[in-house]
């Protein structure tokens, strides 16, 4: 199991996002997620700065393990960041 950070980026209505966060549940791993298309007005805008930031196509999912980004649902790249 990793001890590695674990950050979501994505979009409530995304199916690759929510197959991220299943898999991420499955193997039984803490994470936070963000759903920034519900946030609104300045922090909508900041969280977007934030994915940006690690992703500047700023496409969703984009996951953040430990200091690793992985753009899109990749499962075995999810995986092998886990350490699984």
């Amino acid at each position: 199991m990793s001890d590695k950070p674990v950050k979501v980026y994505s979009l409530s209505t995304c199916s690759h996002c929510k197959a991220t966060k299943k898999l991420l549940d499955e193997c039984t791993i803490q994470f936070d997620f963000v759903d920034v298309d519900l946030l609104e007005g300045e922090e909508r805008k900041a969280m977007v700065e934030e994915v940006k930031a690690v992703n500047e196509r700023c496409s969703f999912p984009t996951i953040i393990i430990g200091d690793k980004t992985i753009v899109g649902y990749k499962e075995k790249e999810i995986k092998e960041a886990l350490g699984m």
